[in-house]
């Protein structure tokens, strides 16, 4: 039986080729690679997640947790992808806002999403509306999640709403970064806000139970 609790500490801690040797050391075991997905890699980077919302931990650990479930991830995407054709996993398209080159937040955001068990399709940087849609409708994605760092770009996440609307695409907008809030969210026509990472999860996840429910 894997140690799946030294995963999760293994994760917490970011040692990459730990974290690495025991996934393919679980995969040997004949264990299901979605068992070892769920209690190896996802159940880590919860812990992360609840200890960056409550400021026990920082970017800098959160980045290197994040690294290390990658690690693990590079040896179960391409079994993933093999045993799960009908069923993928929902999928994020990210992007930050045209006009606007600032990423860390996003990243970050887009690091605790993949940890969460979703699919995350990073557009980075200076996107535009038509960008956006574009992925969007190519990943069938379930949420647009944009970010901006200045007062000059946030406006345009408005344009970006407004195109989604004008075009029809059935998807969940959610917005974050430091200019904005929920004021500014109810403003646009936005779904939802987020003032962190741990929180834009949380966000993700009632947004698409909300969708599968409806």
């Amino acid at each position: 039986m894997p140690d799946y609790a030294l995963m999760n500490q293994l994760v917490f801690e970011g040692n990459q080729a730990e974290v690495k040797s025991l996934t393919e050391g679980a995969l040997d075991e004949g264990r299901d690679v979605k068992e070892v997905l769920e209690e190896g890699l996802i159940a880590g980077m919860k812990v992360v997640g609840e200890d960056f919302k409550r400021n026990k931990i920082f970017v800098p650990e959160v980045l290197l947790a994040a690294r290390a479930m990658k690690a693990g991830m590079s040896v179960l995407e391409p079994l993933l992808t093999a045993c799960d054709g009908d069923a993928q996993r929902d999928v994020i398209v990210m992007g930050t806002v045209k006009g606007d080159l600032h990423d860390i937040g996003k990243n970050l955001v887009g690091m605790m999403a993949e940890g969460a068990g979703f699919t995350v399709v990073d557009l980075g940087t200076n996107t535009s509306a038509e960008e956006f849609i574009a992925a969007v409708r190519e990943h069938d994605a379930l949420i647009l999640g944009m970010s901006a760092l200045l007062t000059t770009t946030m406006v345009y996440m408005k344009t970006v709403v407004d195109a989604v609307k004008e075009q029809g695409v059935d998807v969940s907008v959610c917005i974050g970064g430091a200019p904005v809030g929920p004021e500014f969210c109810d403003e646009i026509g936005a779904h939802g806000y987020a003032a962190d990472a741990a929180s834009a999860v949380q966000l993700f996840k009632r947004l698409v139970a909300a969708r599968n429910s409806g």
